[in-house]
This record gives structure tokens, sequence and C-alpha cells, in this order.
């Protein structure tokens, strides 16, 4: 064998030991992590993420080995803008190719899960569980998870208060730990429109206006009225005066004691010792009695300015109020309309 041709087959054999070494290391870092596990996992990419946050990310949550992988192939098929925003069910053992098609290309078959205004977490737990979305305790053990609450910034032991109502799109079955950072994510993200300066007041200012919308929405029934009950709450904190809202009491009995709903509230239930009871005690209660959605949350930050201290219902249907400067006016607007209902 002549040298020139013995050089050939060296550099040909060097050449093929590359390809073989290229090949194996790229199967290896296409193959998915070990500790990826043998069950699905839920992944979300955020609006606004780049290709390169992306990909870190799948890393450092153990779905891809080699961040850097995704982004060439992404490159190279020209897709690197093409990946949308939302949660993906990966499958266990998914290899980067795989994921790429997936977060590209993939479509999700989405639960439509609509929160109304208004609802507690447990009662949002138990319809998530109905739907087959997350199991109630999950979702309930999320509410209180300390890392949620510190991500967050909140300051109380839960996350109720916080949890926006709307509708959501979510692949089924979703943990309790994601709907529960959605669904506040969604409420930071809208009480930034509601209120821009937000992150620059006092905490327990933002904290005691969110309780005030949360009673606020188990109170008004007609949007424009809104502000006109936050007025009357506000003043009579004010005046170191009991809220003296039923919704307070509601939320005891109901959320609380675990009792059925009542069908109208008691001298009895008025003397309920908790301090969740705004006619027992003055000032606003330790926490939020519900979930509040936009009306609410923008009546308790931005509220009428009033000297209203009382509210009775005048009319049932079109959930209309009558408003009062003064006791002797609202006990003469409550013969007039409760003698009615």
């Amino acid at each position: 064998m002549t040298a020139p041709r013995k050089k050939l087959l060296l550099i040909l054999g060097i050449l093929l030991g590359a390809v073989a070494v290229l090949a194996i290391a790229l199967a290896f870092l296409n193959s998915s992590p070990a500790r990826s596990g043998t069950r699905d996992a839920l992944v979300s990419i955020d609006r606004g993420e780049n290709l390169s946050e992306i990909s870190r990310d799948l890393q450092r949550q153990g779905f891809i080995r080699f961040a850097p992988l995704l982004e060439v192939l992404a490159r190279v098929r020209g897709t690197q803008g093409d990946f949308k925003a939302g949660y993906y069910r990966i499958p266990a053992r998914s290899s980067t190719f795989a994921i790429h098609d997936l977060l590209v290309y993939g479509s999700q078959k989405l639960a439509k899960v609509t929160i109304p205004e208004g609802w507690t977490a447990g009662k949002i737990a138990r319809h998530l569980e109905a739907l087959g979305v997350s199991p109630a305790a999950d979702f309930l053990a999320a509410v209180r998870s300390p890392v949620l609450l510190a991500k967050f910034g909140v300051t109380s032991k839960s996350l109720e208060g916080h949890l926006f109502p709307d509708t959501y799109f979510v692949p089924v079955p979703f943990t309790g730990a994601a709907m529960a950072e959605l669904m506040a994510s969604t409420f930071f993200d809208n009480l930034g429109r509601i209120e821009p300066q937000w992150k620059g007041m006092d905490r327990k200012t933002v904290h005691d206006t969110i309780i005030m919308a949360s009673i606020v929405e188990r109170e008004y029934r007609a949007d424009d009225e809104a502000p006109l009950i936050a007025s009357v709450f506000y003043n009579r904190l004010k005046l170191n005066r009991g809220l003296e809202s039923c919704a307070t009491l509601e939320y005891i009995i109901t959320e609380i004691q675990q009792k059925a709903h009542p069908e109208y509230i008691t001298l009895e239930d008025e003397k309920i010792n908790s301090p969740y009871n705004t006619y027992k005690w003055a000032g606003l209660p330790p926490g939020p009695i519900s979930n509040p959605g936009r009306i609410a949350l923008e009546a308790a930050f931005h509220p009428a300015r009033t000297g209203y201290l009382y509210f009775v219902l005048r009319d049932a249907e079109a959930g209309r109020h009558f408003f009062s400067r003064d006791l002797s006016e609202h006990n003469e607007a409550k013969y007039l309309y409760l003698k009615k209902s």
C-alpha cells in the first residue's frame, strides 16, 4: 500500500471516528435527562420569553440536558421566534428534538376553567377537583405554600384574596401548584393595571386594601355601586366603627365553621367570637374573605368620596341599595325596604 493511500485511509478513519463521537454526543445530548422520570411533566412558557431564556429554563428544570442544542436546532430550522406561551405537558423521556416540536408545532387539548368573582380558595379547590383539573387538597396546599407566598410577596398565611377570578385554559390534569401560581400571577398583572403605583405603597396598606376588596366583592351587586359600598366601609373605619358586613359572618359560617350557607344572618350569628366578625369588632378582619375581581379591586383602591355610613338592599331584582348618612335615615330605609321584601 502506497504512502498517500495510507495517509488517505488514516484521514478517513479519523473523520469517521469524529463523526461517530459526534453522533454519540448528539444522541446523548438529545436524550432525556435521567431525572425526567417515567411520568409526564408540565412546563410553562411565559409570554415574552426569548429562545435563550426558554432553553435555559428547560435545562434548569431537567427537561433537556444541554440548552445550546435546543437553541442551535431552532436556529437551523428557523423556528426561534415560534415558541408559543402557555402550559405544555411533556411526555416522559422526551428528547430535545421532540420537545422542540411540541413547543413549536404541538397543540394542547386544554380545559376551560371559569372561576367567578367572590369565590374562596376552598370553593375554587372543590371546583377544580370536580373538573378533574387537580385534587382539592393539592390546590389548597399550594395556596398555603411558603414558596409561592414568598414569590408573590404575600405576607399573610395563604393566597386567599390573591387568586384572580377569570376564565383559564389549562391542560388536564394540572398541578395545584401551577394553578395557584397562574391565578396569583394573573391577580398581580391585573392589580398593576388597576393601581399602577401599588408596588410603591406600604405593604400593610396594599394588604388591607385587598381585604377591603374581598368584602366589597361579596356585598355589591350593581357594578356602579361598588365604589359607594367601599366608601361606606372606609368611612366606618375612620370612625373606628365595626364594618357590620354580613359577608364576613357568612365567611365564618361557611369557611371556618364549615357549615351550610345561611339563609339569613341572625342576632346569634352577630355574636360569633371570631376576628372575622365585623359586627363584634371594629376594623378589618385579619385576611381576605373572598377572591375579588376587577370591579371590587377598583372600588377598594379608588372608592367614591361620600358621607355614607350605611346601606340596605332596596331592589333585590336589580341589586340596588339605598345609602344613608345617619342611623335614623338608615332605620327608616330598613323599615321601608325590608317590609316590602
